[in-house]
């Protein structure tokens, strides 16, 4: 497991987003990583909401890390509606937030903001991306060198078909991915060293009722809102797919950085689907597999996870944020 002697920096690009609210105060709980910016993209809710929820998070939890407003919609086509039943109108759950108040984000948009952190700290900082890819895609496009520059890219995204559920939006897409494929593609075609958190493993783990309202007992005033912004989200997957309790996705990817050894991996060629009924769908190589003339030849090896020790993610959750 990462130590307190290897602090990792990280990047956080999201669209809170209830689950994206639980990784991000994971991420500012965990004494393995340093959080150097946030980066908001649409997705979960518009651009602009995403954007107030991340400035009320840095606000109501005390984050020190600056906050970039991202794109507002994807490289080539128009933005998906945004899920107001899995997240709410106001995208954490509609609980009431408490102490609102009107803040700016800093005047670089999202990719700038990449780009030049990657820039400053050479290899030294992790890309952990938990909504559509686009605002990844577009630093790639103004600076493709940002590339080498990054230590690795964490995602959020993708469905395999290995385990879980194949898709969520779909019958063969994530909604990360179907939000913004051509950036998707880009991001995974690029030669950065990319590991997605796939729905194979995110929807293996879940935080029961009982979690938490443990965490609101034991993990102060980030647990209790935790627990309130969790109950809608509960709701829906217990209506929907009859889990009991809240599928852990953008905090997996979280603890993918903080100790990889909880995962299974399989490493490969990924291209996404662009066009058709398959729209969104995350396809894999896998290294070493012999086929005819394809579009995954020549592509980077990149990994995604498997398998993945349920148990473990939700103890190094629970015991980061104080339970």
């Amino acid at each position: 497991m990462t130590t307190q002697n290897s602090v990792q920096k990280i990047i956080f690009d999201t669209d809170p987003g209830i689950d994206d609210a639980m990784a991000l105060l994971f991420i500012e709980a965990s004494p393995a990583l340093d959080l150097v910016a946030v980066t908001t993209v649409f997705g979960n809710a518009d651009i602009d909401t995403t954007t107030r929820n991340a400035l009320y998070l840095k606000d109501r939890f005390g984050l020190k890390a600056p906050v970039f407003k991202g794109t507002d919609k994807p490289l080539v086509r128009p933005r998906n509606p945004s899920p107001t039943f899995v997240h709410g109108e106001n995208g954490l759950g509609d609980v009431e937030l408490t102490g609102l108040k009107p803040a700016q984000p800093e005047a670089r948009p999202a990719y700038q903001a990449i780009i030049d952190l990657a820039r400053e700290n050479p290899g030294e900082i992790t890309l952990v991306a938990v909504g559509p890819l686009t605002n990844l895609a577009l630093a790639l496009d103004a600076d493709p060198q940002v590339a080498t520059l990054l230590k690795a890219v964490v995602i959020m995204g993708g469905a395999f078909g290995v385990a879980g559920k194949p898709g969520n939006v779909t019958p063969v897409a994530e909604a990360n991915i179907w939000n913004d494929p051509e950036a998707a593609d880009q991001v995974f075609t690029a030669p950065w060293p990319v590991t997605a958190v796939s729905l194979d493993v995110t929807t293996q783990v879940v935080m029961t009722p009982a979690y938490m309202d443990a965490l609101e007992a034991k993990a102060g005033p980030a647990g209790a809102f935790l627990n309130a912004i969790s109950k809608p989200y509960a709701a829906f997957y217990g209506g929907r797919d009859g889990i009991i309790g809240c599928c852990v996705h953008d905090a997996a990817a979280v603890a993918f950085v903080i100790d990889p050894s909880l995962f299974e991996v399989r490493r490969g060629s990924i291209r996404v689907i662009t066009d058709g009924i398959a729209l969104g769908q995350t396809c894999q190589k896998v290294e070493g597999e012999l086929f005819g003339p394809s579009a995954w030849d020549d592509q980077p090896i990149q990994a995604i996870t498997v398998g993945v020790k349920a148990e473990g993610l939700l103890k190094l959750y629970a015991e980061t944020m104080g339970v």
